[in-house]
């Protein structure tokens, strides 16, 4: 009798973990939080301009809702740096093949929470692994501006910042990789660059606007 209790006991829960293996609702496939950039945190790793064969150092800094980028230096192919810096989106090219003009450009209007907000609405892809040293176990989102904003249908639209967001599986504000691809990636022929981060930690960088930037 408690063999055959036992038995019909074992097999309504193998039953039960069947389904929940199955469901749909199961936690694996719930969609995770979306990418979302931290006030403070400086991380280093590579940029990459894979059609110009490019590879150069990368570090990425935020303190306190202010953010900056540098890729390369004065000794290598590109030099580049991007801040949010108090409410105003800066990007200084100094050095990159053909181009002449190295002023500071200046959006103002932007900043962290306007980041954020256009990450927020990222579409998610799905779990990856990106398989390096270590292998980073990853949510895969991708997200961008088109312009112009037109319904579904037959029209022309232009991919202005396209991104693919590869943030950690346990924290989204911890980001391990980003391919961009658009407009805002005019100086490349290919229009498409990407960033990969070897360290990433959750607190305070330096970011300092360039002298030849306009201040806010």
């Amino acid at each position: 009798m408690n063999r055959t209790r036992r038995a019909a006991t074992s097999a309504a829960l193998a039953v039960i973990a069947a389904a929940s293996t199955l469901s749909p609702a199961s936690a694996a496939d719930h969609e995770p939080a979306p990418p979302r950039l931290p006030r403070n945190f400086h991380g280093s790793g590579k940029w990459i301009v894979r059609d110009l064969g490019i590879t150069v150092p990368f570090t990425w800094t935020g303190r306190n809702g202010d953010s900056q980028m540098i890729a390369g230096g004065p000794r290598y192919p590109i030099w580049f740096t991007n801040l949010i810096f108090r409410n105003s989106l800066y990007t200084l090219t100094y050095k990159w093949p053909g181009l002449k003009d190295h002023s500071c450009s200046r959006i103002p209007g932007f900043n962290l929470g306007t980041l954020n907000q256009q990450l927020a609405k990222s579409r998610f892809v799905g779990r990856e692994i990106l398989q390096r040293h270590p292998a980073r176990h990853v949510d895969h989102w991708r997200t961008g501006v088109v312009v112009p904003k037109l319904p579904p249908g037959k029209f022309l639209r232009f991919p202005l910042a396209l991104g693919d967001v590869y943030v950690d599986q346990r924290d989204p504000t911890t980001f391990w990789q980003v391919l961009q691809f658009g407009v805002q990636n005019l100086f490349d022929p290919e229009l498409d660059e990407w960033l990969v981060m070897n360290t990433f930690k959750h607190t305070p960088g330096k970011v300092t606007l360039p002298r030849r930037c306009p201040r806010p």
